[in-house]
């Protein structure tokens, strides 16, 4: 095994943490519940909406920014969907009605884990040795519900991590779109960080769950720089990838892609275009990990096959971790693989800079494995990364275990390089 720095710092699942969601009637086509509250708070006399909104904040105290700006977005957003033409209610009433379209929600209450690193857009005050850093995360929530939650953090100078502090309550990014189509854009509320944001299913297409975000910082040919998330929605039923663009943290998009060649979860990009083409890894099957290119990011063929299984350790069940990782040597990828008693670990290959179709070190043993102390969770033996990055002469990986918690690790490069060999 690898001689592995391990912090002593780790996220875990928290029933505590909650969000303000936007809430949508069932039957919000045809606007008649809608309709129906605004006339119920708009015929109320402006002492008893004052009282009944006081209730309703006290149970947000003292996050009361947070819940006010959200009420006042629900109601514009609801006024401008349904022409409702009440401009002249007053602020109380406005906000109380916003609130009946709000709810809260234990995003992270059952599970917190699969874990990518990406460097932070905002670099102002760091040294040569630190770089900030975004985390992102899968949440795990009421009725199973994934979403996308954020950390945002330091690394060095060294192999050490400082997370930023995070606010006691999160906000939902809201959106516009056709919930029952697919492209759709979300924006990061002004007045919340990104650490107190949390990305939730929108469409028709995601209505289960976001899920294992991979997110790296890619580069144009133009030099313009931009930070693609591959996921998988899922609807209950099927998974689909899709793809998330943001230049900034603040606006994404996020639309479905076509790839039979993985349709399910598994899809990573490499940070800049190969040969003049963009590139992706992904898994076809169980035992299948193919490299496929692309004239355009939201389209892609079968691929050719890349890596199939060859030790214990990855026998019942090989895929990716993150994006391939550039360094002088090649592209180091980061591996998943499944054993006896679906035990998971996390190996390493590396390929041709120049044709990534070519694999030129593999390592025989994994960098990280579920160990005794893992057996336990909410889904045991597991250890699980969506995305490392390079941090001066060591690898950081975040990872999941068991999916209950995330932990950190940093790999020293000329080790693992020379298992690479």
């Amino acid at each position: 095994m690898f001689d592995i720095i391990h912090c002593s710092l780790r996220l875990k699942a928290d029933p505590t943490r909650r969000v303000v969601r936007p809430f949508h009637p069932a039957n919000g086509s045809n606007g008649s519940d809608v309709r129906r509250i605004v006339d119920y708070v708009a015929a109320l006399d402006e002492a008893t909406a004052g009282d009944e909104l006081e209730r309703v904040l006290r149970d947000f105290d003292p996050r009361r920014w947070q819940a006010r700006n959200m009420f006042d977005a629900r109601f514009a957003r609801i006024e401008a969907e349904l022409g409702l033409g009440h401009a002249g209610l007053s602020e109380v009433r406005r906000r109380l009605i916003g609130a009946f379209f709000c709810h809260a929600h234990g995003y992270a209450a059952a599970a917190l884990t699969n874990p990518g690193v990406v460097p932070h857009p905002d670099q102002s005050g760091m040294g040569r040795d630190a770089v900030r850093i975004i985390i992102s995360l899968r949440a795990v929530g009421e009725g199973h519900i994934g979403s996308v939650a954020f950390r945002e953090g330091i690394l060095g100078p060294g192999p050490v991590l400082d997370l930023m502090p995070e606010p006691p309550f999160a906000t939902a990014a809201d959106g516009a779109g056709d919930p029952g189509g697919d492209a759709i854009a979300i924006h990061r509320h002004r007045d919340s960080s990104l650490s107190g944001t949390v990305l939730f299913p929108m469409t028709e297409a995601q209505r289960e769950g976001l899920e294992d975000l991979r997110l790296v910082r890619f580069t144009h040919d133009d030099g313009a720089v931009e930070w693609l998330g591959t996921y998988s929605a899922h609807d209950g039923v099927r998974r689909r990838p899709e793809l998330l663009r943001t230049s900034d943290f603040r606006s994404f998009t996020l639309a479905p892609m076509s790839a039979p060649a993985a349709q399910g979860r598994g899809m990573a990009l490499f940070p800049r275009k190969i040969g003049g083409r963009y590139a992706m890894i992904g898994r076809r099957d169980n035992a299948t990990i193919v490299l496929m290119t692309s004239d355009r990011l939201d389209a892609w063929g079968e691929g050719v096959p890349l890596l199939s299984p060859v030790h214990a350790w990855e026998q019942a069940q090989i895929g990716i971790c993150g994006s391939p990782i550039e360094i002088d040597e090649g592209w180091i990828v980061l591996t998943h693989g499944v054993g006896a008693m679906r035990k998971y670990a996390i190996g390493a290959v590396l390929l041709d800079k120049a044709d990534p179709s070519k694999v030129i070190g593999r390592a025989e043993l994994p960098l990280i494995a579920a160990t005794q102390e893992d057996h336990e969770g909410y889904r045991p033996n597991v250890v699980y990364s969506c995305g490392a990055m390079r941090h001066g002469e060591h690898l950081f990986v975040p990872y999941g275990v068991a999916d209950s918690s995330v932990a950190f690790g940093f790999v020293a490069l000329g080790e693992l390089l020379a298992a690479l060999k």
